[in-house]
C-alpha cells in the first residue's frame, strides 16, 4: 500500500474477497495470494511467504525481492535514489545459563541474515536466549520473520527465545500480528535473566 514516495507496493483485494494482489510499484511485478481481507495480520504472512520485505504493517512500505535486491526506489519523476542503509550491530554475551543477543539499530532486510545466524549460534550454545531490543526502534517483516523462525527453532530443541525491552513500535507489531503471547517479554535483559534463573 502507498506510504508517500517510499512505498513500493500496493495491495488490492481480489474479486469476491478470495485473494489479494500485491503489486510492486517499483517494477510492476504482481503476486496473488489467498486471503479474505487486506489486514495487517493477513498481508504480513503473504509478503513474507513471497520474499517481500519492509514494514510488518499493510500500510507499508514494502519491497519485492527484485527491488529489495537492487535496494533502490523509483520515484514518480523517474530519477533513482539509493535506499538509505540502516546498520544494526549485533553481539552475543553468554551467561551461566542463558545467552543474551544484543542489537543496536533497525532490524530489517539488511541485517536479517546476520541476526538469523547469531540466534542459531546462541541457541546451539544455550537453550535460553534473551534478545535485548533496548536499542532497537524498528523491525520490518523480514526481521519479524527471523524472530518467529528462531522461536520455532528454540521450541523444537526445548529452549526459549525471550524478548527484552521491546520498543512501543515493536510491541505494537507483535500485538497486531497476534504474536505478543508467543514470546516471553521482559522489561529489560536483567529482569529476563533473573526470571529465567
Amino acid at each position: 500500500m502507498h506510504d508517500g514516495v517510499e512505498a513500493v507496493m500496493t495491495v488490492v483485494p481480489g474479486r469476491q474477497g478470495a485473494a489479494v494482489h500485491m503489486i510492486c510499484d517499483g517494477c510492476g511485478v504482481v503476486v496473488t495470494g489467498a486471503a479474505g481481507s487486506v489486514r495487517d495480520d493477513v498481508v504480513w504472512p503473504l509478503t513474507t511467504a513471497h520474499g517481500w520485505s519492509g514494514s510488518p504493517f499493510a500500510i507499508g512500505p514494502h519491497r519485492c525481492p527484485r527491488c529489495a535486491t537492487t535496494r533502490r526506489h523509483a520515484p514518480v519523476d523517474g530519477t533513482r535514489h539509493p535506499e538509505p542503509r540502516h546498520r544494526c550491530d549485533v553481539g552475543i554475551e553468554y551467561e551461566r545459563f542463558a545467552a543474551v543477543v544484543r542489537l543496536v539499530g533497525d532490524v530489517d532486510l539488511l541485517v536479517a541474515d546476520e541476526l538469523r545466524q547469531l540466534l542459531t549460534v546462541a541457541l546451539s550454545v544455550r537453550q535460553l536466549v534473551v534478545l535485548d531490543l533496548a536499542r532497537v526502534s524498528l523491525i520490518d517483516s523480514t526481521g519479524l520473520g527471523v524472530l518467529v523462525r528462531a522461536h520455532r527453532d528454540a521450541k523444537q530443541c526445548g529452549g526459549t527465545l525471550c524478548l527484552a525491552a521491546p520498543s512501543r513500535f515493536i510491541r505494537t507489531v507483535l500485538h497486531t500480528m497476534r504474536l505478543e503471547s508467543v514470546f516471553p517479554i521482559f522489561e529489560n535483559s536483567e529482569h529476563a535473566l533473573a526470571s529465567l534463573a
